[in-house]
């Protein structure tokens, strides 16, 4: 079984509390012996899955495997297309480059539900909703990549693994994948270059 879940800002990927405000994944009503494939920092949102079956963490997550992930990141000012074209060659954060991959702006722009607490806006200072498409996940490196470029995250929401995409569940929805669904997150796109 794996379930898609839209993780809310202010949600854990896990399912105790860690003693801070963030709310836990036992605050959902998941089946019994799931477990989060992956993770979102609580100040991250989208798509987050979960599942009953060991071993589906290696096959999603090792970069070997290559599964493409989608995020929409709202990010301070509007980049260039030096700082995208930066974005997608990879960048060096932390002593460590990244692998290649895809950013844009997107158009036309998103429109999420408002975020509690608001992100920070600046009356000066322009926002725009940027798409970036990776083929790894290390800790807050979207974050990262956009701050090493000059545009810091101001909200950040996965919106596919693989080919399976968020679609319309609501923030704190999650349901269970049929097999077809299950194929799409596995498959592997193009753009992960193996």
């Amino acid at each position: 079984m794996i379930i898609a879940f839209h993780k809310p800002y202010g949600v854990l990927s896990q399912f105790t509390s860690d003693g801070s405000p963030n709310r836990p994944l036992k605050e959902f009503g998941f089946p019994p012996h799931v477990y989060p494939l992956g993770r979102l920092d609580a100040d991250s949102e989208g798509l987050l899955l979960l599942s009953d079956e060991p071993g589906l963490n290696t096959r999603l997550l090792d970069p070997r495997h290559a599964h493409e992930r989608e995020y929409w990141v709202q990010v301070e000012r509007i980049p260039t297309p030096e700082a995208l074209r930066q974005l997608g060659l990879g960048v060096t954060i932390q002593g460590y480059h990244t692998r290649p991959g895809r950013a844009w702006i997107l158009d036309p722009q998103p429109v999420f539900p408002a975020r509690v607490p608001p992100i920070r806006v600046r009356k000066t200072v322009p926002d725009v909703w940027v798409g970036v498409r990776l083929c790894e996940g290390k800790n807050r490196q979207v974050r990262r990549m956009t701050a090493a470029v000059g545009h810091p995250t101001l909200r950040l929401v996965r919106v596919s693994i693989g080919a399976f995409h968020l679609g319309g569940l609501a923030p704190g929805q999650w349901r269970i994948l049929t097999p077809a669904e299950q194929a799409q997150v596995f498959s592997v796109p193009t753009g992960c270059g193996i």
